[in-house]
């Protein structure tokens, strides 16, 4: 009978020690959320990129070319590089390193990053019940098109996949933040 007690307060334990951890968004963050989306100008500072990983990525990690701690096969630090997705009403900018595989290369200036200035389609905003948001919109440089997807949270932080025609997709992670007017 002990250890039938002891049974069930372990396993009620682990249960509630299991149960999400998830904090709950702040009125005043799903506000500025809900403006910031409406206004749909805002800029995407990416910290992290995720390509999909396959064997070209694998065999440069096997090399030792890649920095030990910042990269990996499916992990790239952007921390302190240069990169912006950049939403001001219909129009795109961007400038996000690209790493990955490029089915087609058409391009002779080497352009591995993603570049884009134009204007969307398809736009498509969704609010999700824990309050972010999921937007979908689709691009093109002068010679790949792109469907993008991003994933905005109450706290700012972002999710973004990028799949291009002629790549293979890459997530972004990092932070959204209001355009400021240059006074």
């Amino acid at each position: 009978m002990k250890t039938k007690f002891m049974l069930c307060c372990l396993l009620v334990s682990l249960l509630l020690s299991c149960s999400s951890t998830k904090t709950a968004a702040t009125p005043e963050q799903i506000v500025a959320l809900d403006a910031l989306i409406e206004e749909q100008a805002f800029t995407i500072k990416s910290d992290w990129a995720y390509p999909q990983t396959s064997s070209g990525l694998l065999a440069l990690q096997n090399s030792g070319l890649l920095a030990p701690g910042d990269a990996n096969a499916s992990r790239f630090s952007l921390m302190g590089n240069p990169n912006f997705l950049k939403l001001s009403g219909e129009t795109i900018d961007s400038y996000l390193p690209y790493f990955g595989e490029r089915q087609v290369v058409t391009d002779r200036n080497g352009g591995g990053s993603i570049e884009l200035e134009d204007i969307i389609s398809d736009y498509e905003v969704e609010k999700q019940e824990d309050n972010s948001y999921m937007l979908k919109f689709k691009a093109k440089s002068n010679n790949e098109s792109y469907t993008i997807v991003i994933e905005v949270f109450p706290n700012h932080k972002t999710e973004m996949i990028v799949r291009g025609s002629k790549r293979f997709p890459i997530r972004y992670t990092g932070q959204i933040e209001p355009i400021l007017e240059s006074l």
